[in-house]
């Protein structure tokens, strides 16, 4: 059942100033490697995010998001999209997996490149099961969107706009139309693979900002950043909610920092959250 929007937690728990950015943007920290032979079942492609170490958390954000430290980890694997709807599709078939109760089969076939959205935290983790893979760790899911040079948003400094992401509603005319005709608006506002060129991050990926927010693998605490291991941190062991990041289609620009920190109980679905897979080499 829905308790509540993603859109309205961030309004009450994120609407504080972000100051003034840098229109410069810094160059990119690294380069992912393309791991187009590791795709895991679902055949979807994949990023190498190197080993080493990276900035994680703000001193400029909220409470959740401080101290800012240094995290080290491992390379791994991640994909280069959000879970596509044309992929969950063959999980809910092939996997006889409860579909979300938002989805719309219709869609999966015409707009099959748009996220996939409206599952619980449970059903994210069994699609990258059945794919091979894992969620990603909120550490990882950090440093793939930020890189390791600090920047406040996956493309840089610079404040959000919607030629670079799908947030605020900000595709109203050009994507949302369509995809209301053809779906009843089912996925929301959301966007097509690879749209937003312009806002990958310093890896390659899309959508890390905006589009769909996405669910990793940790327990929240607000307070773990005070507390986390230097290397390879992998969250509480236990807790109440679930992390969330990137922001949404449907959110504030403070929403798709890099750095922020929100959270949902495991079972909560909207059509505003999917989320992406990682894999560990190897694995």
């Amino acid at each position: 059942m829905r308790l509540f929007s993603v859109t309205a937690v961030l309004s009450a728990i994120m609407l504080v100033g972000v100051g003034m950015a840098s229109a410069a943007e810094p160059q990119a920290a690294a380069s992912g490697t393309s791991a187009e032979g590791i795709k895991g079942k679902d055949g979807a492609p994949m990023v190498l995010i190197p080993a080493g170490p990276f900035t994680m958390g703000s001193n400029d954000g909220l409470p959740a998001e401080r101290p800012e430290h240094t995290v080290t980890l491992d390379a791994f694997y991640i994909d280069r999209y959000e879970v596509s709807m044309k992929h969950y599709r063959s999980f809910l078939v092939e996997a006889k997996h409860d579909a979300p109760p938002t989805w719309d089969d219709e869609a999966a076939e015409t707009v099959g490149d748009r996220p996939a959205v409206g599952m619980g935290w449970a059903d994210a983790k069994a699609y990258c099961a059945w794919a091979g893979k894992r969620l990603p760790t909120e550490a990882e899911w950090e440093k793939a969107a930020r890189g390791t040079d600090g920047r406040r948003y996956p493309w840089g400094q610079m404040q959000p706009f919607v030629d670079i992401a799908n947030y605020n509603r900000g595709v109203w005319v050009s994507e949302a139309v369509t995809l209301t005709s053809v779906s009843g608006g089912v996925e929301g506002m959301s966007v097509r693979h690879g749209l937003k060129e312009g806002g990958r991050s310093p890896y390659g990926l899309h959508h890390m900002a905006g589009n769909a927010a996405e669910w990793v693998a940790d327990w929240y605490d607000r307070e773990y950043y005070s507390k986390s291991p230097e290397k390879n941190p992998t969250g509480p062991e236990t807790g109440e909610k679930k992390v969330i990041r990137g922001g949404s289609w449907s959110d504030l620009p403070v929403a798709l920092r890099s750095s922020a920190r929100v959270s949902a109980e495991p079972d909560f679905q909207d059509r505003a959250i999917g989320f992406r897979c990682a894999m560990t080499p190897g694995q």
